[in-house]
């Protein structure tokens, strides 16, 4: 893996290419992010993408590739930018390729408050923060599935302890709107938010970022990739209902607005579009804005601005996280549809396996990246499924 780290040093450009010359006739690029990447022989060029080909003086832009070699790996000593040679250092990369992603250091102390800053999630003390982690199934289906709360063993010291051993940072934790309101389940109401509460309360103490999100909600749907024909949230609705939604979010932004260091995932994964059956995106964007009547939907729809405002309302700053269409899959128009939030704190939500239709390193740098360069985009699904016949 070699990184470059590009940077105008002359006038403001509006696109730029990077160019340099592999000293070994061996080395390759094969795999290549956030540019074009070309390949002629020995010379080798990355040229910048539509949300970071601008770039002031002074400023800055990060591209990479996965190469293969045979024998020898020499780093490149010149490097040009539309043809003028740099001046910048080149640094040798690693001799031996890192095992992990880069992260935040191991959690020590109660897990950070978090606010947003430009495209960056930051802490409190103006650090940059990755929320690494991973999912806490279970609380979204248990309570109505006769399974208690958790389906397993109850959450306790020594399952964090082992996540802390991982490094993980960011826990999330689906909820399900009728056991939180107390509409149906078991647990559910006051019992169901107090395990809830606690669990949220254990992985702060313990340095871990809860993602609260809304999973399994009310309403009535039979349409295109429908899980069930249930009235009550007994399954994945296209999107949240306006008849329980919101004081769902009032009630648990009220609970949590306290503490920042909770984030709160406004809806798992959209799916308005397949609901017209892909006839009208433009209509979709706007039912997953702003709600109301939504073709495909039999009931009414709360959108992200009313779910959003609805945080708001309680005093809460907590970082948001809003979805995209296609089960948070395509953000393509996220920015130009993203709900109005008063005090910044807004992140993009994306999905991504790959039988989705954005799986290549293009896609996630020509659609992913161009929300990115703007806001936050957090992962929160990522994987890659694998049928066997029988």
């Amino acid at each position: 893996m070699f990184e470059v780290l590009v940077v105008r040093l002359g006038s403001a450009t509006t696109s730029w290419a990077l160019t340099f010359a592999f000293p070994s006739a061996t080395q390759q690029v094969t795999q290549g992010w956030s540019a074009t990447w070309s390949q002629s022989g020995a010379q080798v060029s990355a040229a910048s993408l539509s949300w970071n080909g601008v770039l002031a003086t002074g400023g800055s832009t990060a591209i990479g590739f996965v190469g293969s070699f045979t024998g020898a790996n020499p780093v490149p000593t010149s490097f040009a930018l539309n043809g003028t040679t740099c001046t910048g250092a080149v640094t040798s990369p690693p001799t031996t390729p890192p095992t992990t992603p880069p992260t935040s250091p191991p959690a020590t102390g109660p897990a950070p408050a978090l606010h947003v800053s430009g495209n960056k999630l930051m802490t409190a003390a103006g650090a940059t923060y990755r929320l690494l982690g991973v999912n806490r199934a279970s609380a979204e289906f248990a309570c109505v599935q006769g399974k208690g709360m958790w389906d397993s063993p109850q959450p306790d010291q020594a399952s964090v302890d082992a996540m802390k051993a991982w490094n993980i940072h960011a826990v999330r934790i689906p909820l399900n709107e009728g056991c939180w309101l107390g509409t149906l389940g078991t647990p559910s109401g006051a019992t169901y938010q107090q395990a809830v509460k606690q669990y949220v309360d254990l992985l702060v103490a313990n340095g871990i970022n809860p993602i609260v999100e809304m999973h399994w909600n009310h309403g009535v749907y039979t349409g295109t990739s429908t899980a069930c024909a249930d009235a009550n949230a007994t399954c994945q609705k296209p999107m949240p209902d306006a008849q329980y939604a919101p004081a769902f979010w009032t009630q648990v932004a009220t609970m949590f607005k306290a503490n920042k260091a909770v984030v709160f995932d406004l809806f798992n994964e959209p799916y308005p579009d397949a609901a017209n059956n892909w006839t009208d995106m433009t209509a979709a964007w706007k039912c997953l804005r702003d709600g109301g009547t939504c073709t495909g939907i039999g009931y009414q729809v709360a959108g992200m601005q009313s779910l959003l405002t609805a945080v708001r309302a309680t005093g809460a700053a907590n970082v948001v996280m809003t979805a995209g269409l296609t089960w948070t899959n395509d953000l393509t128009q996220w920015l130009a549809y993203k709900p109005a939030d008063p005090t910044g704190n807004l992140m993009a939500s994306w999905h991504s396996y790959n039988f989705n239709a954005c799986v290549t390193a293009a896609c996630w740098d020509s659609q992913i990246g161009a929300v990115a360069a703007q806001v936050p985009v957090q992962a929160g699904e990522i994987a890659h499924c694998v049928v066997h016949s029988p």
